[in-house]
């Protein structure tokens, strides 16, 4: 049957199995780890990993695979987690209970001397708190998993992860300490800090929180009031495993909102954006918007209809101060679906039949594409389309299509008492907290 008349439900289906069919196929079965990226000789991202921990219960459920095959993968990935080497030495796979964000895919130590990312590590444990929760069964394998998922978790240590500061490092390097970022201002952080919180041996202070908070930014812009960060994807992670309708901290009582309806503003304000177009870049409309975290086409400044363009390779792209090359991400799209619907579900519609981004494709929806950039001659698009997958971008589009259709993670998640904790020690009440 073609997709036009398929049902909307049967088009998300097919949307979260062809986009799960990434972490089926570039994922290591030895030991769990899944690439980073679809190019040659890259390593392995422990967010892209932790993000396919969370996906496997849903693929389980919507019959992608059966249940023993995803607690044979869980079980791969826990054990390696927990045997792997721990310590200062710049070849181990973490430190302090925290991982390096890049991991070779073969032996699982540090890839390309990056540094043991506090964020990364989040959604890693965070995607192990899951497994534990779903994987319920009175089994060796099943119970096993439960065990390392919480025995991970309590080993992070986020106290360390803090240096003597009140709010929380980017993370760490052997060659050179504590790397000089901290986690300020509104971002995916929020998942972070609530996992740090909730741990029931190296748990966060309750001032870290409130230091954090203290440097939002309320702002109004397209017409919504609401807490900024520019790229998209910072109002998605967090939700990808928490349900935060209806429940508030204090900076959210105030303004009499929760985090989800902030959520389904920023999103607002992307296709508000992309109407206005202020930078008069081609395709940007009502139903063609999503700038956020992505690849592009590569740092170059070309002359396109007239006009001088600048472009960029990966960057963290943005509403409304920027920055914006006129690239777009059909998964930044995806990931707000639960936000916004309305505006979400003809976007997808125009992403998959009229701009085709799941044609000449594996994995779902290219990672980006950017309709003001020619593209490489003879490319089928006729502008330019990201040649590779990215599992920072599968994840979420599964994870959140799913919360749109059952609420499946969020459900999960409310059952653990460690994210709980985390919540009503941040200062969160209401709602299902009750």
């Amino acid at each position: 049957m073609n997709s036009k008349q398929l049902t909307v439900d049967a088009v998300l289906e097919n949307l979260q199995r062809d986009t799960f069919g990434y972490f089926l196929h570039e994922t290591n079965p030895a030991n769990g780890l899944v690439v980073d990226k679809t190019a040659a000789n890259w390593p392995a991202s422990i967010t892209a990993t932790g993000l396919a921990l969370a996906c496997y219960p849903v693929s389980v459920e919507r019959g992608f695979i059966p249940r023993s095959a995803a607690v044979e993968r869980t079980l791969a990935t826990l054990r390696f987690f927990w045997s792997s080497p721990q310590g200062p030495a710049p070849d181990a796979t973490g430190y302090h209970g925290f991982y390096y964000h890049f991991l070779d895919m073969q032996t699982g130590r540090r890839a390309w001397q990056c540094g043991l990312s506090t964020i990364d590590s989040a959604f890693l444990l965070t995607g192990a708190l899951t497994a534990g929760i779903y994987f319920d069964a009175d089994t060796a394998d099943e119970r096993e998993i439960r065990m390392l998922g919480d025995a991970l978790y309590r080993h992070a240590d986020w106290q360390w992860a803090q240096n003597q500061g009140p709010t929380v490092t980017h993370g760490w390097k052997p060659e050179s300490g504590f790397l000089d970022y901290r986690w300020e201002g509104y971002d995916e952080a929020l998942l972070l800090y609530i996992v740090g919180l909730g741990s029931p041996s190296h748990a966060l202070p309750l001032q870290s929180y409130a230091a954090w908070a203290s440097t939002y930014r309320w702002e109004h812009c397209y017409g919504q009031d609401y807490l900024y960060a520019g790229s998209l994807f910072t109002h998605q992670l967090s939700h990808v495993w928490i349900d935060f309708r209806g429940i508030q901290d204090a900076f959210m009582r105030d303004k009499g909102i929760d985090y989800f309806e902030n959520s389904r503003r920023a999103t607002l304000v992307q296709q508000q954006y992309a109407i206005e177009n202020p930078r008069k870049f081609d395709g940007y409309g009502s139903h063609c918007w999503g700038i956020t975290a992505s690849e592009g086409p590569g740092q170059a400044m070309l002359k396109v209809n007239g006009i001088e363009r600048q472009y960029f390779d990966y960057l963290a792209r943005g509403v409304p101060y920027g920055p914006d090359d006129g690239t777009l991400a059909p998964w930044a799209v995806a990931a707000s679906l639960p936000f916004a619907p309305d505006v979400v579900l003809p976007t997808l519609d125009y992403c998959i039949h009229q701009a085709e981004l799941t044609e000449f494709n594996s994995y779902g929806f290219k990672a980006s594409f950017n309709p003001s950039h020619p593209g490489a001659p003879g490319n089928p698009y006729g502008w330019w389309v990201s040649q590779w997958h990215f599992g920072l971008n599968q994840g979420p589009i599964v994870l959140m299509i799913e919360n749109y259709r059952s609420g499946l993670l969020w459900q999960l998640i409310r059952n653990c008492s460690y994210i709980a904790a985390g919540l009503r020690r941040a200062g969160f009440t209401g709602g299902w907290l009750t």
